[in-house]
């Protein structure tokens, strides 16, 4: 407990020396907590938001980042591959619910990492999105913290009675499960953003290993409507998903994002569907996978990922969520 302490005393905003009282006060006031919000924020939100000088907010962003780098919550600047293939072998996971999902992903949806889900509507990503609710409580010993589940619902698509048919189809408590995730109910874009900017205290405060947007792009599709306001949206979209990977990363929690398609009508061959939010979601998702029907079962195709082969497998959706298909018996 007193470790904790010592922990979070050191996050303090004030804990940088060049900052003194009336800036940890002008800080906190535009919603700066603690040093990892400066860092998740970056230097041209602190200027906006505060006032003060581009300069003087760059160089408490990169003092900030050194001190995180001190403390071992972030990689350093300059680290050997060794080190960080070490570490990267004891990244945390989630499983998904579905053992072929889980292969595809060497595992389970990977902490540290934004991860796409994209596809037509009842192709199983909020399906997907409430089992990984469920499976991120499980605990491999009972000594350990229940890890907890944050989900920003801007499509009104949350159902908190399908977490408690999941949770009681694999034999958990659905009274504990619903207290374990906390939800995020986002009316319009601009909600979106400052939701996400607020977010990192409810992380800290209350374990949260997993971070959902259902849906990341949506709000942004429907506000900024034909070719005049295409320029601002991927602006504003650009922004947002960088946020999501400086809170994978600085607050070490799993984020997935999914996405929404639309057609390509000029397409002759292959599959005429395409993600929306372009190369500004493309560039900025670690990992990124399709979704798509195939009869009664559901298929997972890895689109992109800088270390995974492109291949497909096969899942279903069923009372316990997402789930693997049943083999015939023979």
């Amino acid at each position: 407990m007193e470790e904790d302490n010592d922990r979070s005393r050191a996050l303090d905003i004030d804990s940088i020396e060049e900052i003194g009282l009336a800036t940890k006060d002008r800080l906190e006031e535009s919603g700066f907590k603690s040093i990892k919000d400066l860092v998740v924020r970056g230097p041209v939100a602190i200027s906006e938001t505060t006032g003060m000088e581009m300069d003087k907010a760059v160089y408490l962003c990169n003092k900030a980042r050194v001190r995180l780098e001190e403390l071992g919550i972030i990689d350093k600047s300059f680290i050997t591959a060794t080190k960080l293939y070490d570490k990267r072998k004891k990244e945390e996971r989630i499983s998904t619910g579905s053992k072929n999902l889980d292969d595809l992903f060497d595992g389970g949806i990977e902490t540290r990492a934004v991860t796409e889900i994209y596809g037509e509507y009842g192709t199983g990503k909020t399906q997907l999105c409430h089992t990984l609710c469920i499976m991120v409580q499980q605990k491999k010993s009972k000594y350990e913290i229940t890890n907890k589940a944050l989900y920003i619902d801007t499509e009104n698509t949350f159902r908190p009675e399908r977490i408690v048919s999941i949770a009681l189809a694999r034999n958990l408590d659905p009274d504990a499960a619903l207290e374990n995730i906390i939800v995020s109910k986002v009316y319009n874009s601009a909600h979106q953003e400052l939701i996400i900017e607020e977010i990192g205290p409810i992380i800290d405060a209350n374990n949260v290993k997993l971070l959902i947007v259902d849906s990341a792009v949506a709000l942004y599709r429907s506000e900024y409507l034909g070719r005049a306001t295409l320029s601002e949206r991927q602006q504003r979209l650009n922004k947002f998903m960088h946020m999501l990977v400086r809170i994978a990363e600085t607050y070490a929690v799993a984020v997935l994002a999914t996405n929404q398609i639309q057609s390509s009508p000029d397409a002759i061959f292959g599959d005429a569907f395409k993600p929306t939010g372009g190369h500004v979601v493309a560039h900025t998702s670690t990992y990124r996978v399709y979704l798509k029907r195939s009869g009664k079962n559901r298929i997972a195709r890895m689109v992109d990922s800088p270390c995974h082969p492109e291949r497909e497998v096969l899942f279903m959706l069923s009372e316990q969520g997402v789930g693997d298909p049943y083999e015939p018996s023979t």
